[in-house]
This record gives C-alpha cells, sequence and structure tokens, in this order.
C-alpha cells in the first residue's frame, strides 16, 4: 500500500483521485500551475506544490517539475489522471528511474497502445473491426482528401489525445479545413505533439471502456 500518492493532474479528475485516496487513507498531494493556485484539488489534497507557470507545456507537462515534486514530498507514487501525460512512455520511465510507482500501464504498454493510430495498426493486425480511418495525416490537404474517401461526417482526431481533448466533428470540408490548425495547435500544447488521423464518425453508438 502508498503512503502518500501524488496526482499529476487538476480540476474534476484530482479531486476524484484524492476523495479515493482519502477512503483509502492515503496522503494525497495535489500540483498546480500559477493559474490553478486556487482550484478545489489544491485546497481538498493534503499538500500542494507549485509546479510553474499556466502554460500546461510549463507545468503539467513537465516531467522534470512534477519528478522533482514527488522527490519533495515524499510521494511514492504517481496517479497521472487521464490525458496530459497519462499515455506518456517517458514519464512512466522517469518515475521508474526515480524509485517512484507509475499508477497505471508499463511504458511498452504505452508505447504500443498510448498513440492511437499505432493502436488503431495493432488492432487491424489482430482482425479487431474497426470504423473506416486514415494513417497520421501529413497536413490539411491530406486531410480533406482522406476525408473524401471515408465520407463526412468524419472525427478530426489527435492522435495523443485524451479525455476528449484535441477531437472535433468535422461536417464539410469547409468545417475540415477551418478545424485542422486548430486541432493541431491545441494537441501540441495539451500533449507535445501535433500527430493527428481521421476517423468515421458514428453518430449512434455505445461508448464501452475496456
Amino acid at each position: 500500500m502508498f503512503q502518500k500518492v501524488l496526482i499529476a493532474n487538476r480540476g474534476a479528475i484530482a479531486c476524484r483521485i484524492i476523495r479515493t485516496l482519502r477512503s483509502m487513507g492515503i496522503a494525497s498531494v495535489a500540483v498546480y500551475s500559477e493559474a490553478d493556485r486556487h482550484s478545489l484539488h489544491v485546497e481538498q489534497a493534503d499538500e500542494a506544490v507549485l509546479i510553474g507557470p499556466p502554460p500546461a507545456a510549463q507545468s503539467y507537462l513537465s516531467i522534470s517539475s512534477l519528478i522533482a515534486a514527488a522527490r519533495k514530498t515524499g510521494a511514492n507514487a504517481i496517479h497521472p489522471g487521464y490525458g496530459f501525460l497519462s499515455e506518456n512512455a517517458g514519464f512512466a520511465e522517469a518515475c521508474a528511474e526515480e524509485g517512484i510507482v507509475f499508477i497505471g500501464p508499463t511504458p511498452e504498454q504505452i508505447r504500443a497502445f498510448g498513440l492511437k493510430h499505432t493502436a488503431r495498426s495493432i488492432a487491424a493486425q489482430n482482425g479487431v473491426p474497426l470504423l473506416p480511418g486514415t494513417e497520421l495525416l501529413g497536413g490539411a490537404g491530406e486531410a480533406l482528401r482522406g476525408a473524401a474517401t471515408i465520407g463526412y461526417p468524419v472525427m478530426l482526431k489527435s492522435t495523443a489525445g485524451g479525455g476528449g481533448i484535441g477531437m472535433r466533428l468535422c461536417h464539410s470540408e469547409a468545417e475540415l479545413a477551418e478545424g485542422f490548425e486548430a486541432v493541431q495547435r491545441l494537441s501540441k500544447a495539451s500533449f507535445g505533439t501535433g500527430g493527428m488521423y481521421l476517423e468515421k464518425f458514428v453518430s449512434q453508438a455505445r461508448h464501452i471502456e475496456v
């Protein structure tokens, strides 16, 4: 059992983890950027550590800052929540090098399934049914050609996305062309990579988490 867990996330995600840790008798450590210093997760945690300025790339995506916060507080495990660094193999490896438990998949599993376009390829190789989609897109022009083949509506997705971030529903060429750069910018800011692909949109579906 862990004595203290650092939560490498913010907001509602962090609050839910804090409640669970408290029910298990485990101390919690919140991290926050300068913009989130008054957030609820900061107030609810047993300890809180400032990890950087507002941009996620300089705070919630800063592996060195998160590891330093864990060392400073004596946390022996890190829970990444979802989004941010939860699917980052380098972060999981950095935790292991510091003797900190990464509460999540192994680096090998993350590399295999963390990027959605890679996960699609693995699924296809193993005969798992997939929605029509593309490989990584080289630009807006390639996206438009892919959508013409798949048929609208399509979902433009960040391959490194998590928690619904980095996704946009496009019903037409105009919407896809307009949204391409915006989603790419968001993807780079949130996940450190701008890789994107397309997938056919299904309006009537059940979402099953595995």
